[in-house]
Order: C-alpha cells, then structure tokens, then sequence
C-alpha cells in the first residue's frame, strides 16, 4: 500500500458516497448491521467508518438506547458522512463523531460491546495492531465484526475496469484496486493476523451479492474517479482522467451490455472475540 491510496480528498468523498456505496458498499452494510443487531449491543464503535453506509443501517436498526461512536482517519470522509445521516429524518440522535486513527484509537479499555469496521482493515498500515486497539477497547464479552474483500477475479466490475486500465497505461497501469481494496483476502492470513491480536474466537465467512448500476457510465466513474485510483490516473498524464475513464466505461459494457448492470461481488466477513 502507499500514501496515495489512503487520499479521499477532492471530489473523492461525493462520488464514493453517490456511486460507490449504492453499487457495492450498502448490501454488506446491511449485512454488517443485521450481525450487529443480533448482539444486542449498548455501545458500538465504528473504525474506517468512510461516508457512513455502515452508520446509517446501523442507526436505522438499533435501539434508541444504542449509543454509535463513529469514527475515520479521514476527515473529508467523515464529513460526508455527517452530511449523509443528516439527511435522513430520524437518523442522528445517539451517534458521536470522531476524527480517530484505528491503530490509535483516543478511547480507553473496555469502552464498546462491539467493534465494526466496513471494508477498512485493508488499509491498515499495521493489521495487527489495528486490531490489538479493537480488542484493547472490547469489553470481555465484546465482538470485532468486519469485512474485506475477496480476490478481484470475484469482483466483475471492479476486475473489469482494471484490465481495462492495463490497455490504457500498459507500460504502468494503476493498480490501487487490486494492490489495497483486494489485497488482503487470504482467510489464513486473517486469522493468523486476529490470533496475533489476542482475538482466540475467530469465524470467517464468504458472502457474495450482485452489484448493480444504472450505466456503465456510473460504473467507471465511480471506480475510476471515486476511489484513490483517481491519483494514480492522473499523474500518468496522457490520455488523462476522462479518456481512461471513457475506456472503463467500453469495457464495462462490452462485457456486461448497455443499460443498467449487474456483475457479482464478494467479500470475507469475520467475526472474532475472546
């Protein structure tokens, strides 16, 4: 991973919150919020929590009592967020904001009764010590439930739109999407890394969904000028943001077809405790 690959600024958050979350992000937020829900829990942290897909199935789902302690490293992403949640009448009371580093967490031990974490221990510098805070801060009985991405081959449109970027730049093509958001889907690994924390009740689970957008067009601009590949596009120069965006796009619907997509997703889902 770089320094790059952790820039949500710009225009980054509006696009990852109006394209991105709808297109991959919600259905695992559901998921993550239904888990969380069976654990009935009174205090949740959230680390990496971005524009807030989590947040919001959470709030929705949660007692009033609940109390959401959400948190990013990144402060125009938490903005966003705020900005999402209060939008939606109901949505808002109960939560508290935090600019916060998930390996330095500014919360004292035995805080939380669980732990959540949207598609964001990929970016951890040190995984193990992002994990070591989510367990210093669980009290005894608390959960850590989180998720990562599977290998982008079981992710269409994400591997689609980078195969589409090794024909646009083939001497260097940018590979933020496979380097960082799918680097990090070996089960073992996770599991060696979790037990190095001190987490010893480790379950991990492969949870597909279909990923759908309204265009191609949405597809590759949310993949393309959404996420922190945009840096890397950019600073290649020529043929420039729009034209690779463009041929995302071709790709996208030579392979999935004009009008409104639908490719499959897949991500690892892991609870541990103990």
């Amino acid at each position: 991973m770089t320094q790059s690959d952790k820039a949500f600024t710009g225009a980054i958050p509006q696009l990852y919150d109006r394209l991105l979350v709808p297109m991959i992000f919600a259905p695992y937020a559901q998921d993550l919020a239904e888990r969380i829900k069976e654990l009935a829990p009174h205090d949740v942290l959230e680390t990496a929590a971005g524009t807030g897909a989590v947040t919001a199935a959470l709030a929705a789902r949660m007692p009033e009592a609940t109390r959401l302690t959400v948190t990013d490293l990144n402060e125009p992403m938490l903005a966003q967020a705020k900005t999402r949640l209060g939008e939606r009448p109901g949505i808002g009371p109960g939560i508290t904001w935090q600019q916060a580093d998930a390996l330095a967490l500014p919360f004292p031990d035995a805080g939380f009764d669980v732990v959540v974490c949207q598609f964001g221990a990929m970016f951890f510098p040190d995984r193990v010590e992002g994990y070591s805070e989510a367990r210093r801060v669980l009290r005894p009985s608390g959960h850590f439930v989180f998720n990562v991405w599977d290998r982008i081959e079981e992710n269409e449109f994400t591997d689609t739109v980078c195969q589409a970027m090794r024909r646009v730049f083939p001497a260097n093509p940018p590979e933020f999407l496979k380097r960082t958001p799918h680097g990090y889907h070996d089960a073992a690994q996770i599991r060696s890394d979790l037990s190095k924390a001190g987490f010893t009740d480790i379950a991990v689970e492969t949870v597909a969904h279909r990923s759908r957008a309204n265009a191609a067009e949405d597809a590759a601009i949310a993949l393309c000028q959404g996420t922190p590949m945009r840096g890397e596009i950019e600073a290649r120069g020529a043929p420039g943001l729009e034209a690779a965006t463009h041929a995302a796009a071709e790709a996208l619907r030579s392979r999935f077809g004009n009008g409104p997509i639908e490719g499959g997703i897949q991500a690892l889902v892991i609870s541990a405790a103990g």
